[in-house]
């Protein structure tokens, strides 16, 4: 199930550093951001994991082009009124998921362009970084291929963890 994540004039190094690291572990195929600043921001290495040398990160003139996104399901993820409450919504199989800037919103332009408009129902509005992380975690617990073993665990932690849990009766 590719996904692909686009983020609109991003400002926050920190933030771009969180989304590379939930892009690595939820396998997002891709990163596009429009606007100057994180490309200015970038020399600060908030890439812990490295997960640039497995996920493209391109900076873009516009967030969708309607050639190459012509097979993608364009899906904002956004506070605007109709959007659908994440809890509820499916997953397209093949989709760019939209992000606004840390300090504004998608523009009406870009929402028109998108297929479905999602937004996760909390009190106010999260960081943009932990908005990633969740729509990329929903997208992961609704997948029908869910490993129910140990092998990604062993393959996933830390090489300092060794620990196991044992089932109680």
């Amino acid at each position: 199930m590719p996904a692909h994540l686009a983020i609109i004039n991003p400002k926050s190094p920190q933030n771009m550093g969180s989304i590379l690291r939930a892009s690595g572990c939820y396998q997002a195929q891709s990163i596009r951001y429009t606007g100057e600043r994180y490309a200015r921001a970038k020399a600060f290495s908030t890439d812990t994991k490295n997960a640039h040398l497995n996920v493209s990160v391109t900076q873009v003139p516009i967030i969708i082009d309607p050639i190459q996104d012509s097979h993608l399901t364009k899906v904002a993820v956004e506070l605007v009124e109709g959007a659908t409450p994440l809890p509820l919504f499916k997953h397209p199989v093949d989709a760019l998921y939209i992000f606004g800037p840390e300090d504004g919103s998608i523009e009406q332009d870009i929402i028109d362009q998108c297929d479905q408009v999602v937004y996760i129902p909390t009190i106010g509005c999260m960081n943009l970084a932990a908005t990633v992380n969740v729509l990329l975690y929903d997208r992961l617990a609704k997948n029908a291929a869910m490993p129910s073993d140990d092998q990604l665990i062993k393959a996933s932690r830390d090489t300092n963890n060794r620990t196991k849990y044992q089932q109680k009766d």
